[in-house]
């Protein structure tokens, strides 16, 4: 029975909790937008570095392809004109098969040849570069997705607990998935530019001036895409919050974790509400930015077209007066029309490039978030073993923006092979203080010794390597059953022996052979194989993780509230058993199990009330001796 809370809740206040106003991101300006061009240089080289092979392919490829639309275009004329010459010498043939003896179409029938071979390479050039891509993007994607699992595993723990990181790694991860197409485009730029070049060439031994009507008929379509392209990123950037909350919602109106108390609250309709006030916000800021976006793209395209139809008619014009053949007519429209296309799509495309450019910005400011917690250069390996133990002396932590401090004034020792109990109730800080133990934060008072040293004086791997944690609020890792042990090791993954003794010493064994599959069974319901377990065989499995660990330090933060007061009294009589000349801290609401301990600290709103034996702090009285008698009262 428990009269106490079940968990030190103490933690920072989340985005959602707090009642501040969220400062949207303003719109970005033009000098913005093109500083965040200095994105690209470390972007290709990331890709330059996926793969270098398939990179020079996709470039190779492209160049080839882009000189194909010009050769393609120019042998159209060089078609007409042969044919127009035909007509005009009255080669006149009844069939086919009688002009082809005459050899007079030979070579109208070459240059048709040759354009289908064009066609026919240039669709299968198009096939290779889709291929190089696709594959390239691949492994860019994989490559960083592990980039950005490494860089988070450097971070601190109040990194994550920070809601203004979680929008930040949030925007990241999408990052990881949706910036390929940037690859394309960039690499589609330099082979429009190249055909734009050649077609350009053309236009300018015919008549230069319309190469300057083409460029001032786009202008205005470029400044309206490159200022939409920053509207868009902008309310992206803006809804990042809003959005995580979107895929919270989705995840708790359908998933197994959640479902049995949607039905028996029948929160579904609650759930599906939240989800439809937050979705329709988002789309209704997204409809009034596509319709202007579509209105004024309208708008300014009409000018391109315009100046294509003036320079149309000037090279009709042109050719009735006899400056130009049928053919060249033919090119000349065809040049200026897919110049125009193709100088449009450049003008857009970079700015869709530079508006990419500032999402690559939120992938690399998470690359540039940098470890507080880290080891000193000249860190020294933890004493093997621990001889006098640990020292709070004057510590004090808070969370950040948290008014209240978490911890204040602490002054207690952890004695080198004693078995040390917290006591307190919800947010007295028993958790921030193993926290503190194990170096996820440091204190922002006083200090915490080890053996006399500062324990930011310790290397940081081997400081976590020698302490075993187990917190309440442990991870159920949808793996195998023996995987999900060998996790507190992870370079004894697959010792199967150790793995075995863990599950022995945290009674997990019995659960593990119930199952279908022993320790290769996978458990929990996210796969299709799984086998789920109930509150109380993962803990045992959790608590085993522990032991996995050849931990100098062993902490159970109330990893057992899942089993009854017997379970974890065994549990814990296990644990100090098997604790011999281990130092270990255990954390529970159940004073049976407690006053096993050496010593139990009481905590209350951070600060150290009491230190004693059970019989020691029940003769004192005070706030142990009460939350004892009312949770005995409980079993009477």
């Amino acid at each position: 029975m428990h009269t106490v809370g079940m968990a030190d809740n103490t933690a920072a206040p989340s985005a959602t909790e707090s009642n501040e106003p969220r400062r949207p991101r303003s719109n970005p300006s033009l000098r913005e937008r093109v500083d965040a061009l200095r994105n690209l240089p470390p972007f290709l080289r990331l890709i330059w570095a996926t793969s270098r092979a398939l990179t020079m392919a996709s470039l190779g490829l492209r160049l080839i392809r882009a000189l194909l639309p010009v050769i393609t275009l120019y042998i159209g004329k060089l078609i007409i004109d042969e044919a127009v010459r035909l007509v005009g010498v009255g080669a006149g043939f009844e069939t086919l098969l009688e002009a082809w003896r005459s050899g007079q179409i030979d070579h109208l029938l070459w240059l048709l040849g040759f354009e289908l071979g064009l066609a026919i390479l240039s669709d299968l050039l198009g096939r290779m570069i889709s291929y190089a891509d696709g594959v390239l993007s691949e492994l860019f994607t994989n490559s960083t997705s592990v980039r950005l699992m490494e860089h988070a595993a450097t971070l601190d723990l109040e990194d994550f607990e920070d809601p203004d990181l979680q929008d930040k790694l949030d925007r990241a991860r999408r990052q990881t998935m949706g910036r390929m197409n940037l690859l394309s485009q960039l690499f589609g730029q330099v082979q429009d530019s190249i055909t734009v070049i050649a077609f350009a060439a053309g236009l300018i031994v015919y008549a230069p001036w319309l190469i300057v009507l083409l460029a001032v008929a786009l202008i205005p379509a470029f400044v309206g895409e490159a200022h939409f392209n920053a509207l868009g990123y902008s309310l992206n950037f803006q809804w990042t919050p809003e959005r995580r909350q979107l895929e919270y919602v989705r995840q708790m109106g359908a998933s197994v974790e959640t479902a049995k108390e949607v039905k028996i609250f029948n929160l579904h309709r609650f759930l599906i509400t939240r989800y439809r006030e937050l979705a329709d916000k988002f789309f209704v800021a997204n409809r009034a930015l596509a319709r202007k976006r579509a209105l004024w793209g309208t708008l300014l395209a009409t000018l391109g077209t315009l100046g294509y139809y003036v320079a149309y008619g000037y090279i009709a014009w042109r050719t009735v007066k006899g400056d130009f053949s049928i053919g060249d007519l033919t090119f000349l429209a065809g040049s200026f029309r897919r110049l125009r296309q193709l100088l449009e799509g450049l003008l857009v495309g970079f700015s869709q490039v530079a508006g990419q450019a500032l999402y690559l910005d939120d992938l690399f400011s998470f690359y540039d978030i940098e470890q507080g917690i880290v080891s000193k250069p000249d860190a020294i390996s933890i004493p093997r073993p621990i001889v006098r133990g640990f020292t709070f002396e004057n510590v004090g932590f808070r969370y950040p923006d948290a008014e209240r401090w978490a911890l204040r004034n602490l002054d207690f020792e952890l004695h080198a092979g004693e078995v040390l109990a917290l006591v307190g109730e919800n947010g007295a800080g028993k958790t921030t203080l193993v926290k503190l133990l194990a170096r996820l934060y440091d204190p922002d008072e006083g200090r915490i010794l080890l053996d006399g040293r500062d324990l930011r004086d310790y290397d940081l791997d081997d400081l976590r390597a020698n302490v075993g944690v187990i917190f309440q609020d442990f991870v159920r890792y949808h793996l195998t059953a023996g995987e999900n042990i060998g996790v507190g090791q992870i370079d004894a993954m697959y010792d199967h022996e150790r793995i075995r003794d863990a599950a022995r010493r945290s009674m997990a064994e019995q659960v593990i052979d119930a199952l279908p599959n022993g320790y290769d069974q996978l458990v929990g319901r996210r796969f299709k194989t799984g086998v789920d377990l109930s509150g109380g065989q993962w803990q045992k499995i959790a608590i085993a993780r522990a032991y996995m660990r050849d931990a100098q330090v062993m902490i159970l933060d109330e990893p057992t509230a899942a089993l009854d007061a017997r379970a974890e009294f065994e549990v814990f009589q296990r644990f100090r058993d098997l604790s011999d000349n281990k130092t270990a801290v255990l954390i529970s609401h159940r004073f049976s199990s407690v006053r096993m301990a050496d010593r139990i600290l009481v905590l209350e709103q951070g600060r150290l009330e009491a230190s004693g034996t059970h019989e020691e702090l029940v003769v004192q009285g005070g706030r142990y001796a009460e939350l004892f008698e009312l949770q005995a009262a409980g079993y009477r």
